[in-house]
């Protein structure tokens, strides 16, 4: 666990399909950061059923700024073969269970102390039940309306497989 100043778990009934569904989310006006880290991992497990509204979910979190076509090829590099690397981030999770996650599902962020590098912009931490160390969320605060969108996010890591896909477990 991180060394963290302030955390925030974020509970969903049910993940979102389409972009339509993210905006509807009580989470989905961004005003609240970890919020926002939170819906990019409901975003990307919607990558393995359909890559395209994984990115239209994701090009709503990131308001101004969508994604370019290196960072959609990027999606589909890390998550081709691997759609369990988002549910790891999902509360219940772990390679024992095929990164089964429990429902309502929930996603737990952290801020710690090198969170806040500059104005308006903000590192969250969060955990995946198979890796070994945190991994984060970058946002940007758009002053003029408060919201905090996407602007990096280093989730997609490899992680250790589900031990059903393992031929050595």
């Amino acid at each position: 666990m991180i060394n963290s100043t302030n955390q925030k778990t974020v509970i969903f009934e049910r993940l979102p399909l389409t972009a339509e569904e993210l905006k509807s989310m009580p989470q989905a006006a961004l005003t609240d950061p970890f919020d926002t880290a939170a819906l990019t991992v409901a975003a990307l497990c919607r990558y393995p059923d359909s890559p395209d509204d994984c990115i239209a979910m994701l090009n709503y979190l990131r308001g101004p700024r969508p994604l370019s076509v290196f960072e959609t090829q990027f999606l589909r590099d890390r998550l081709m073969g691997k759609p369990y690397k988002p549910r790891s981030y999902l509360a219940g999770t772990s390679p024992q269970n095929n990164y089964t996650p429990q429902t309502p599902y929930s996603v737990t962020v952290y801020e710690n102390i090198y969170s806040r590098p500059q104005e308006n912009y903000l590192t969250l931490w969060l955990e995946s039940s198979g890796a070994d160390s945190p991994r984060q969320v970058q946002l940007r605060c758009k002053p003029s309306t408060g919201q905090w969108f996407l602007w990096e996010q280093m989730l997609l890591a490899d992680i250790r497989i589900p031990v059903a896909d393992d031929p050595w477990a």
